[in-house]
Formats: structure tokens, C-alpha cells, sequence
């Protein structure tokens, strides 16, 4: 039964883990809140799993950072920043879509360069 109660987390875990993997090359799908979000089920459903997380060369650190103190490393900060802003830049002057998705784009990326500042490092 307990096995059972795990499950649910276990999936949540391995569905977050694949879109924040997929976030690293898509820039519209968050990487970090889908890693966050996968070691937190990780930590209800399954040990080894959340273990293997915490010691992942990629996505360990940013856990644990976050974990002890809600924060964003330097590098990873000026990462994201470049990055969100070259690429959201492109998706609303290139890409050819309605301008609802150009302001869900728009303020997607001003929310998250809002945010990142914010956290400490």
C-alpha cells in the first residue's frame, strides 16, 4: 500500500524531470521550476531517484542552492538573463503568430527577468 502512495509522485517526478530537461533547448518551457518541481516529487516517491537528482553534475547544484536558500547563482543568473532575452527578442520581432502569443511571450519573459534579479545568489 505504501508503494502505492509513492506512484503518483514517482510519474509526477519523471514527467517534470523530461519537460525540464526539454526546457534546456526549448526556451519557452522553464527548465529550473520543472527540475524544482521533479526533485520535490522525487522526494516523496522514490529516495534513489531523488538521490540520483541531488548528484547530477547539471541540476544538483541548482537544487541544492535553492533548497538551502532560494537562491540563483551568479553564472545562472547572467545565463538565463542573456538567454531569455535573445530568444524572447526573436519570438517577437521574427516569428509570425497572433498577437496574443507576442503578449503571453512579452510578459512571460518580463515576469521571469523581473523574478531572477530578485533572488539572492
Amino acid at each position: 500500500m505504501k508503494s502505492a502512495k509513492k506512484l503518483p509522485f514517482l510519474i509526477l517526478g519523471h514527467l517534470f524531470l523530461i519537460l525540464g530537461t526539454i526546457g534546456v533547448f526549448l526556451p519557452l518551457l522553464p527548465t529550473t521550476p520543472f527540475i524544482l518541481l521533479s526533485a520535490l516529487c522525487y522526494s516523496k516517491g522514490s529516495e534513489v531517484m531523488h538521490s540520483w537528482l541531488l548528484q547530477n553534475k547539471i541540476f544538483g547544484p541548482l537544487i541544492l542552492n535553492w533548497q538551502k536558500n532560494g537562491s540563483i547563482n551568479l553564472r545562472a543568473k547572467i545565463i538565463s538573463t542573456i538567454m531569455i532575452v535573445g530568444l524572447f527578442s526573436y519570438t517577437l520581432i521574427f516569428v509570425s503568430v497572433g498577437f496574443a502569443i507576442k503578449t503571453i511571450v512579452m510578459l512571460t519573459g518580463m515576469m521571469v527577468l523581473g523574478f531572477i534579479p530578485t533572488r539572492p545568489n
